[in-house]
This record gives structure tokens, C-alpha cells and sequence, in this order.
């Protein structure tokens, strides 16, 4: 039988870090990866055939769970009809014309191929639009591995502690300004050092990529009145929260429009896609219509676009999936909190919506800074004790947990009776730490 460990060493040899992506490594986690052969519902198995309750559902997009029955249907049959074809297929105009349909703002879109490629190219179209060079982004948060979005970024850089990364030309990283999460002043300031030079504001509206922080009350209402008064755009990355805070996303959420919204592979469930849609205005600054060019053979696969469309065509026409996964969310939340209190373990848990995070700090976290108090010796120690024990949590203190449809109550009972024990058996270890 293969295992994880034989496999991961054969990935050494020919995969740098024997992985595709950094945070897959385990290395926040003292541990090796595992490799997983297959999935179903809210369970995923390794290929020595453990099975595990999976709170990272592929970084978000499996809000029906994995392997959806009516998802793989409307796959196999575009699958038949061909795998690409680099020319316009009807799918694409459906999926569309139901992400118009469904999210706040929105009158035009162009797919693409991930949620990095949507950031990149919303980024050059709001300097397109603007005539402006500079960017403002938050510390933390992490908008793909784009040049211009990998300065104090989070998720797998966060991880790595690496701030900056090699490669990056000087003069692109100068024109991203960073500017502190749920703090308005500081975005104030910039815009007042950098009067008349600013394209756009970015922001991820939960920052869920240095675990989950809400933004506080009012903040995103501020940075849309900032953007207006100094004639710049806000780009919403909802990667994440897309289709998963709500049918409208955050926008809807929080009742905040943004002039531009990027979309990962949430909107392809679980394939690879992405999109960046907004209001006719600013889309048609794309080609061909305008002068802002970006371009891509597989934008639009037909593979991809049947998958979104049956899993918006679900969400679409079934709101009481949010009430299900938040309720959902909630109540392994709330149990979550109580296991907490119970064990004086230093942990505080943020939620919003389906998202939860356990960050291993006795203090609030509401920003970057605050997220990089956690102990991440502390979530290692759990990491690992929950794994054994068939829960699989994003390999990083960094990450949010997912709930979908998919998760039972007794898939949560399960995982608290997991936690209980983890924390039992690790809090001799914390306090060594």
C-alpha cells in the first residue's frame, strides 16, 4: 500500500518542497503532508484509506460538500461534449448572467482561471480605469501571489514568516501601500500622503487568510465613503467569502458595495476558476472593448463553467443552505468556546458566518499583528493530536475552518469530543511551550 510519508519523499525529488502550494507542506505544523486519494460529503480519505472530518473543504469553495452528486453529473456531461475548446461556450454567458443576478453591483464579468489571476487583473483594470499607479492593501491579507499583492501578505506567507518575496521588482512592490486591518485612520493617512495617486482600495471584507477577522462595525462603510471622495475604486477579494458568507457574498453581508469583486474557485466548485466582475463602466475598460488587456485559453472552460453553474444554480435556488451552515458553524462555535473556558486554555475564536478560527492567543485579534501573537507551538501541538484523532484542520494557525452542507451534527459532536480530548492531553505540553 502507498503511503504518505513514501509519497512525500518521492515529491522531494522532483516537486520543489515535494509540494505545488507552500501551506500543504505541514512545515507550520512540524509534520508531514498528507496525500489524500479521494473525498465525499464532509469526509476525506489519505491513500492508506484513513478517513478524516475535513474543516479545510479545498480552502473554502465545497460549501455542498465534496463530490456532490448533481455537481458530477452536470461534469461528466460536459466532459463527454469535449475539454476545452479556447472559443466561447454557453455555460459561461449562464454562469454570468446568475453571478449578475446574485451579487449586489455587479452588471458585467470576465472569467479567468484562479483567484490570483481575478486580483491581477482587477488590480491593472483599476489602474486602467483610474490612469493611477498605486494600490492600498491590508497587512495580512492575502490576495494571490501576484508581484504587486505579495507585500505583508498573509495565508501561506504569513506562515512562513516571510514578508516580502524574492523576485519582486522594487518599483512594483513601491506602488502597494500597506495600511493596518479595522483601522480607518491608517488608510486615511495614506490617502493623504498620496493624494490623486491612488487606483484602489483592496481588501479580503473577513480577512480569512490570517485566520478569520471580521471587520468591525463600520469599517467597510468608512473605506467605500473614502474611496468615493477620492475617486478610487474598492476591490472586494471574495475568494473566500463569494457565495459562501451568502447568495451575494459580502457585499449582501454587510450591505457594502464594491466597485470591483474578485471570485476564486468558489464559483467553479472547487475547479479551477475565477472571475473579477463589476459595473459596466469599469468592465468594459477590458479588451476588447477597452485597453486594459489580459487574455486566457482555459477562461471559460466548459469543464469548469458546468461545475459553477450547477453549484450557483443549488445556491441559488435553496437560501436555507446558509441557515443550515451557519447554524451549522454556530453550534461548533459555541461548543468550541465552552471546551476553551473549560481548560483555561489560552484561545480566542472568531466566527462570521461559516468561517470559525481558533487563534492560540488569550487576546482579541483584529488584526494582523494581533494574528501574529498566536502561539503557533500551541496550534501545532493541536494540529497534530486532532489529526490522529480523524479531524483534518488547515495545516496552519493561520487558516480558517469551513463548515458545509455536507457537515453533520454528529460530524460536529465528533469533532468537540476530538478537541476535548486534544486539549486534555496537550495542556501539559502548552504550558512546557
Amino acid at each position: 500500500m502507498k503511503s504518505s510519508s513514501d509519497l512525500f519523499k518521492r515529491a522531494k525529488k522532483v516537486i520543489s518542497g515535494g509540494v505545488n502550494s507552500p501551506v500543504r507542506a505541514f512545515r507550520a505544523v512540524d509534520s508531514n503532508p498528507l496525500f489524500i486519494s479521494r473525498a465525499k460529503g464532509s469526509k476525506i480519505y489519505d491513500v492508506e484509506e484513513r478517513e478524516y472530518i475535513d474543516y479545510v473543504c479545498s480552502w473554502g469553495p465545497m460549501i455542498l460538500g465534496h463530490s456532490n452528486e448533481l455537481i458530477l453529473k452536470k461534469v461528466e456531461k460536459a466532459m463527454h461534449n469535449g475539454l476545452s475548446f479556447g472559443a466561447p461556450v454557453e455555460a459561461e454567458v449562464q454562469i454570468a448572467e446568475m453571478i449578475v443576478s446574485m451579487v449586489p453591483g455587479v452588471e458585467m464579468v470576465r472569467m479567468v482561471n484562479s483567484g490570483t489571476e481575478a486580483v491581477m487583473s482587477a488590480v491593472r483594470l483599476a489602474r486602467g480605469f483610474t490612469k493611477r499607479d498605486k494600490i492600498i492593501k491590508f497587512e495580512g491579507c492575502y490576495h494571490g501571489h501576484s508581484d504587486s499583492m505579495l507585500v505583508k501578505a498573509g495565508s501561506g506567507v504569513l506562515t512562513a514568516g516571510i514578508p516580502d518575496s524574492l523576485g519582486v521588482p522594487r518599483n512594483l512592490a513601491g506602488d502597494t501601500l500597506t495600511a493596518v486591518y479595522n483601522n480607518i485612520s491608517s488608510v486615511q493617512r495614506l490617502f493623504e500622503e498620496n493624494k490623486n495617486q491612488i487606483a484602489a482600495v483592496i481588501i479580503e471584507p473577513v480577512a480569512a487568510n490570517m485566520g478569520v477577522i471580521p471587520p468591525e462595525e463600520g469599517f467597510l462603510k468608512e473605506l467605500s465613503c473614502i474611496c468615493r471622495q477620492n475617486s478610487s475604486l474598492l476591490i472586494f477579494d471574495e475568494v473566500i467569502t463569494g457565495f459562501r458568507l451568502g447568495a451575494g457574498g459580502a457585499q449582501e453581508y454587510f450591505g457594502v458595495e464594491a466597485d470591483i469583486v474578485t471570485f476564486g474557485k468558489i464559483i467553479g466548485g472547487g475547479m479551477p476558476v475565477g472571475a473579477y466582475a463589476g459595473r459596466k463602466e469599469i468592465m468594459e475598460y477590458v479588451a476588447p472593448c477597452g485597453g486594459v488587456y489580459q487574455a486566457g485559453t482555459l477562461s471559460g472552460n466548459p469543464v469548469a463553467m458546468a461545475a459553477g453553474l450547477a453549484q450557483l444554480e443549488i445556491l441559488n435556488s435553496s437560501p436555507g443552505i446558509y441557515e443550515d451552515i451557519n447554524k451549522k458553524a454556530e453550534v461548533l462555535g459555541s461548543g468550541l468556546e465552552k471546551i476553551v473556558q473549560k481548560h483555561k486554555v489560552p484561545v480566542t475564536l472568531n466566527r462570521v458566518g461559516s468561517l470559525l478560527c481558533m487563534f492560540f492567543s488569550q487576546n482579541p485579534v483584529t488584526n494582523y499583528q494581533e494574528a501574529k501573537q498566536s502561539n503557533t507551538k500551541y496550534y501545532a501541538a493541536f494540529f497534530k493530536s486532532m489529526l490522529s484523532k480523524g479531524i483534518y484542520l488547515a495545516p496552519s494557525q493561520f487558516e480558517a475552518m469551513f463548515v458545509s452542507t455536507a457537515h453533520t451534527y454528529e460530524d460536529i459532536d465528533a469533532t468537540l469530543k476530538a478537541v476535548e480530548e486534544s486539549l486534555a492531553e496537550n495542556i501539559a505540553l502548552m504550558e512546557e511551550l
